[in-house]
């Protein structure tokens, strides 16, 4: 399997969400087939394996993405949920998430693939009710639209990630303040 899913924000809700990225930009799509959704629920470590995804599941998906998207910014923002978004969330929510089972090697979870994204929506569901919405920030990389939590001491972190965007930003700070330093 080639691991090119990020996992940076602290929660599968959020990494979900981030599956779009470059929102206010470029708007890169990382569920582009449906092979690579089934890549993402199992590199997410929500399952270890999933059936085949068709395009019908992917829709389903990126409408659920959308709709996590959607309450994630509410919540960090403090506005009232969209009616729809939430809807959407709950509908997914409700159906049977994938069950673990316990094998002679160990733990595996098999799923469906709408088990497996009425787990990713139950994250939802319990990140955006529990105790880490005050935590939730979005980075500080104008070009990146992911949301994470913020468990740095002092909450001072400022990227979603140090490697995806931290680094980019820094590096940029840099040649800037030698290209000033030069002149």
């Amino acid at each position: 399997m080639n691991m090119d899913h990020v996992f940076v924000c602290g929660s599968p809700a959020l990494d979900f969400a981030a599956t779009l990225r470059a929102r206010r930009t470029a708007r890169f799509e990382m569920f582009a087939a449906p092979d690579r959704l089934d890549a993402w629920y199992v590199e997410s470590g929500i399952v270890d394996s999933v059936s085949p995804a068709r395009q019908a599941d992917v829709g389903r998906a990126t409408t659920l993405r959308e709709a996590v998207y959607q309450l994630i910014t509410a919540r960090r923002l403090g506005t009232d949920f969209d009616d729809e978004a939430l809807a959407v969330v709950n509908e997914a929510a409700r159906r049977a998430p994938a069950a673990p089972q316990l094998t002679h090697s160990g733990r595996w979870t098999a799923a469906t693939q709408r088990e497996a994204l009425s787990t990713v929506a139950r994250h939802a569901v319990e990140l955006l009710s529990g105790p880490d919405v005050p935590l939730l920030k979005e980075c500080g990389n104008p070009e990146c639209t992911r949301v994470y939590i913020d468990r740095s001491r002092g909450s001072r972190r400022q990227w979603c990630g140090m490697e995806s965007c931290g680094n980019k930003l820094k590096a940029a700070a840099y040649r800037a303040r030698r290209k000033t330093a030069v002149a």
